[in-house]
């Protein structure tokens, strides 16, 4: 059985977090806010998406104006946020929204065929913008659904049933009619009570949760053993001429930072390059010193990336110029950023 919803609206009304995307109390919900916060939080910390989310807002203060934008400003907007087929969503969203007179669907199964919204996206908009009585599935509820019903599955598997089980937490009234203030109060007990390691004791469901009457909270969810990350390596230059110009190169639009700035490099592949293989790949010949080597994590796969540089009279490569000063306005993802900090770090 699921706990009472009174508890929790209770805990949340004393407890609620100040999010900048998040309405006050006897304010109405802006949907764009809501859409855009959701897009930033996948997979990415409400830590690091709040000065994101600030200076987007800044930038882009409507759904119109982002609509209005230029791709590559939407992309420079978001670059460091990572997992960029995001961004490009976004923008696409908001043209279509804009074409539409700039309002958002209201139900699920409309909001589900826009660009970048999924189940649980979908639900995140409806339940939170327009106070519809559907649960966000995210991790946090997750692992809320796993303790308070004790479910042993481990995850992936358990997915379908922790869905399942979340979905009956809001059948009381009371969270059927606040299901905006629902679904944040979910979001903010997973955050800071019911996190990874749960502080029981303060929790407003501690009573009438399974996993804590067991003793088990702390060991769920369980998860199966994690698969070992695979490794990729590659190369990329820093090339810049004596006027201070350095060369940058735009990445195809489809596949794995889709349409973000980079300094040149080679494919990423399963072993390391030696020296002289990745230099007889680089844009122009040149003499090219080794500055060092980054490490980035991807979701997928580890990256090992070495990194060379080189300063000639004039650049005769494919690509496009840019004053190395200026390179903080470029959608250079986090990865890229590493290698410029290796190469030169009063440009990072």
């Amino acid at each position: 059985m699921a706990p009472p919803a009174t508890d929790l609206l209770a805990w949340y009304d004393r407890n609620r977090r100040a999010l900048p995307w998040r309405a006050l109390p006897g304010e109405g919900p802006d949907p764009y806010r809501v859409w855009l916060s959701e897009i930033m939080l996948q997979q990415t910390t409400v830590t690091a998406v709040i000065p994101y989310f600030e200076r987007f807002l800044t930038r882009f203060p409507t759904v119109e104006d982002l609509a209005g934008a230029d791709q590559a400003d939407v992309m420079a907007a978001w670059a460091g946020l990572g997992y960029y087929a995001r961004a490009r969503n976004l923008h696409a969203c908001a043209k279509q929204i804009a074409r539409s007179g700039g309002k958002f669907p209201r139900n699920v199964e409309t909001l589900r065929e826009l660009p970048g919204i999924g189940p649980y996206t979908a639900n995140a908009i409806a339940a939170i913008a327009f106070n519809h009585p559907v649960i966000p599935v995210d991790g946090n509820v997750e692992r809320i659904a796993a303790r308070v019903f004790a479910i042993e599955t481990a995850l992936p598997a358990a997915k379908p049933a922790l869905a399942a089980a979340a979905a009956t937490l809001n059948q009381a009234p009371e969270a059927k009619h606040r299901a905006a203030d629902f679904a944040q109060a979910l979001f903010d007990l997973g955050a800071t009570i019911c996190a990874p390691r749960p502080l029981c004791p303060e929790c407003p469901w501690s009573a009438r949760c399974a996993g804590h009457q067991a003793g088990t909270a702390n060991a769920l969810p369980r998860r199966a053993p994690k698969k070992v990350r695979p490794t990729r390596h590659g190369a990329h230059f820093w090339l810049q001429d004596t006027s201070g110009q350095v060369l940058l190169r735009r990445r195809p639009q489809n596949g794995l930072l889709g349409g973000m700035t980079e300094l040149p490099g080679t494919d990423w592949r399963a072993t390391p390059f030696p020296a002289q293989e990745a230099q007889n790949l680089a844009p122009m010949p040149a003499a090219w010193r080794h500055s060092g080597k980054i490490r980035h994590v991807f979701t997928h796969f580890e990256l090992f990336l070495d990194v060379y540089e080189a300063t000639v009279p004039t650049i005769s490569a494919d690509g496009f110029l840019r004053p190395a000063a200026a390179l903080h306005d470029e959608a250079l993802p986090s990865v890229m950023r590493k290698c410029v900090a290796v190469a030169r770090p009063e440009h990072a």
